[in-house]
């Protein structure tokens, strides 16, 4: 059930415009997504690339598609016809795979690097040690088609609010010495994906550009 309230709400929380709404709507009928579309947003995100296919084929042709979830390399090229941003390449094979893909379409897809924050190990994502050496490799020098425009993590799922704002912390701080170390001269290098529905007021507090929020806005699944 769409909560309308607290999409006005949220709207208003975020119209300092340093942060953006990203819509999650796995799993929600397109009915779903057009009634917020309705409301005015454009942002959406979704999990699964079948998915992502099937809606982005019914609904306006002007929403930005955000992949969010974890992306398997053989799908790439389904997407890379209109996606906006992926947001959770965490591997050099895969990035190599976006501009390949990319390359093919004629495109330039942004992706954001995502970090492994968390504590629990099921969560993907890149190391420290791990994101620079992509960022120094030759390959990723070679790519002309894929523009790396920031970070995104998940926190742990946990009650401790201490505990996650350091992991928002720890991603922030990352933020930031990539954007000294690899991207001071581009001012696209600004996007940090962190916080959902149930941690998203955190992650605002250490600077969060992108906020996914699903069940708060949608409903349980």
């Amino acid at each position: 059930m769409l909560d309308l309230d607290f999409y006005q709400n949220i709207k208003k929380e975020l119209a300092n415009g340093q942060t953006e709404l990203v819509a999650v709507s796995k799993t929600k009928p397109a009915a779903a997504i057009q009634a917020l579309y309705n409301q005015g947003q454009r942002i959406f995100g979704e999990n699964k690339v079948q998915e992502l296919l099937e809606k982005a084929e019914s609904l306006p042709k002007d929403i930005e598609w955000h992949l969010i979830g974890h992306l398997q390399r053989n799908k790439v090229k389904y997407i890379a016809p209109f996606v906006s941003l992926i947001h959770a390449v965490d591997s050099l094979r895969l990035l190599k795979e976006i501009n390949k893909e990319a390359k093919k379409n004629n495109r330039t897809i942004s992706c954001l690097l995502q970090f492994h924050i968390a504590q629990e190990d099921s969560k993907f994502g890149l190391h420290w040690t791990e994101a620079q050496a992509l960022l120094t490799s030759k390959e990723y020098a070679q790519m002309k088609n894929i523009k790396i425009v920031g970070l995104m993590g998940m926190a742990s799922f946990s009650d401790n609010q201490e505990q996650v704002l350091a992991e928002f912390g720890q991603l922030a701080q990352y933020f930031q010495t990539l954007k000294e170390q690899f991207f001071a001269q581009d001012p696209s290098f600004k996007e940090l994906s962190m916080g959902m529905s149930g941690d998203y007021q955190l992650a605002l507090k250490q600077g969060s550009t992108l906020v996914r929020i699903g069940s708060a806005l949608f409903g349980q699944r």
